[in-house]
């Protein structure tokens, strides 16, 4: 398919955590649908291999940190000044310590919160006044099967998920009527750096990890590419009716 004639042809994709895991698997997926992407991840080594294996024509990437409010306004200054406008926000980077609240100490609760919740707000915040300019838009968080099922020793992990699935509800009901929808995709275990850190930190990661893949009633762990499918739907026009939703791609966790 060439980019001319993508499901994003001529819209530009902010991604957060766009190095790695499902944020790289869905900007990889988002150019090849026509869109210009710009990638954003504190992780400048892993920036440098990204952009390395994308068209440089229709990527930018930036070096930052999304919990930084001054930051991430100039960030998106940058992007409007490089390609005029944002039509789609996925806000992917994630951050976890696994650890229980009496185990949790306040400065590891404000790392994780700071990127999975603030940075995700203080990005929809910076996107939503081009969106509404604009009068269009797609917005996309990551929440976690786990802010619905539960789950050990995460706590400020599993508090930053469910608070994302009710920001997402409040954005929609409050910009609808701009034309600006926004969804949240729900993974199950995704096979990411992200998975493989949190499995390196138990004392038994292979017990771990085949516990996790037997709580998914497909028998696997999610691939990112496979998350990337469901993202190209919320952020493209197929998805049009779509908002305040919660899509999951958790290979039946839920359910189960």
């Amino acid at each position: 398919m060439t980019a001319q004639a993508g499901k994003l042809a001529g819209r530009v994709a902010v991604i957060t955590g766009g190095a790695s895991g499902i944020g790289l698997a869905s900007a990889t997926r988002f150019v090849a649908e026509g869109a210009s992407v710009v990638l954003v991840d504190r992780d400048d080594a892993a920036l440098s291999v990204a952009l390395a294996n994308l068209p440089s024509h229709s990527t930018m990437a930036i070096v930052g940190d999304v919990s930084a409010e001054t930051a991430v306004s100039q960030h998106a200054d940058a992007v409007l000044e490089r390609f005029g406008r944002i039509d789609i926000l996925l806000a992917a980077a994630g951050f976890s310590t696994g650890t229980s609240v009496p185990d949790t100490v306040l400065d590891a609760w404000h790392a994780v919160i700071g990127t999975n919740l603030t940075g995700t707000f203080l990005w929809c915040r910076a996107v939503l006044g081009p969106m509404r300019a604009q009068r269009a838009g797609s917005i996309i968080l990551v929440g976690s099967q786990l802010a619905f099922a539960g789950g050990r020793a995460n706590a400020a992990y599993l508090a930053s998920k469910g608070a994302i699935v009710s920001l997402a509800q409040t954005m929609a009901v409050d910009h609808a009527a701009e034309g600006i929808r926004v969804n949240v995709l729900v993974p199950g275990a995704i096979d990411t750096p992200l998975l493989a850190r949190a499995f390196a930190r138990a004392t038994d990661p292979e017990a771990v990890k085949a516990r996790s893949i037997s709580r998914h009633p497909l028998g696997r762990l999610g691939q990112a590419e496979e998350v990337a499918a469901a993202a190209l739907f919320l952020a493209s026009d197929e998805s049009s009716f779509t908002t305040g939703s919660c899509l999951r791609v958790d290979g039946g966790w839920l359910a189960g």
